[in-house]
């Protein structure tokens, strides 16, 4: 259940909301706190679930000592009115066996506070691509059908490619087409959540691998960014994506001195 951390609850009506799926090489999340950092967005509250592992730690935006002493959670949201866009930062990994109802209590909010649109922030593994996926670029994107009608003519003209269906049984003739997401953890199921409940939902994802995936996270921000126009384009003298501070430690401290 969402959680206020100001005395009068705010209100989404309208908004859009944007959020991870714990997916291969955490691209979403990173993505996420790319968007939250450059946007300079507010913690307005935060997600209480049992379906989430725990974790805590230190303020990862912050920008002086006072505010690096804050505490986040596993779950935190996040919002800029002036843009109406809300960002729901996800930590931590989903328990395996409370996948079903962490989609529902997601799906139940959505429904709750009444957002316009919501898009989900994902990656597949990219050695399990189809022969038709390795052409082109590693981008694809989703349509529920409630936002398919609205923009789905505006994704094709930016040359969009939609994330494409594989052979349920490879090799054989005629085969069931079926939606696949290696790696994607809760993206599919989201997805066909959103689809049957008549959500307005987008994914967007990218095929990677394991390791520094700080490359596609910056890739799958602006292909959002070509869409939403959340921020200008970059210019020879900026950089439209502020980095974290919390990044400096992304693989660990230097190696120590001391055991050479």
């Amino acid at each position: 259940m969402f959680i206020s951390i100001e005395n009068t609850p705010p209100s989404f009506k309208g908004f859009t909301l944007i959020m991870p799926a714990v997916s291969v090489g955490n691209v979403g999340q990173l993505a996420t706190d790319l968007l939250i950092s450059s946007l300079g967005m507010a913690r307005v509250g935060y997600v209480h679930t049992d379906c989430l592992i725990p974790m805590t730690g230190n303020n990862p935006y912050a920008t002086s000592a006072e505010s690096a002493a804050e505490l986040c959670t596993n779950a935190e949201v996040y919002s800029l009115s002036d843009i109406r866009l809300a960002v729901l930062q996800i930590r931590a990994p989903v328990v395996k066996t409370k996948s079903r109802k962490f989609r529902k209590l997601i799906t139940s909010w959505i429904k709750t506070c009444g957002f316009d649109k919501t898009v989900i922030l994902s990656s597949s593994h990219a050695y399990q691509r189809d022969d038709q996926q390795l052409l082109g670029t590693p981008l694809r994107y989703l349509l529920s059908p409630a936002l398919e009608q609205e923009v789905g003519v505006h994704l094709k003209e930016l040359e969009w490619k939609q994330m494409e269906r594989v052979c349920a049984f490879p090799g054989i003739d005629g085969s069931e087409q079926r939606l696949y997401i290696p790696g994607g953890g809760v993206t599919k199921g989201l997805y066909t959540d959103s689809c049957s409940e008549g959500i307005r939902m987008a994914v967007l994802l990218i095929f990677c691998s394991e390791g520094d995936n700080i490359p596609d996270a910056f890739s799958l921000l602006n292909y959002l960014n070509d869409w939403l126009h959340l921020v200008d384009k970059p210019t020879e003298a900026s950089s439209q994506w502020k980095i974290p501070v919390s990044w400096r430690l992304l693989f660990g401290s230097g190696i120590p001195p001391a055991i050479f």
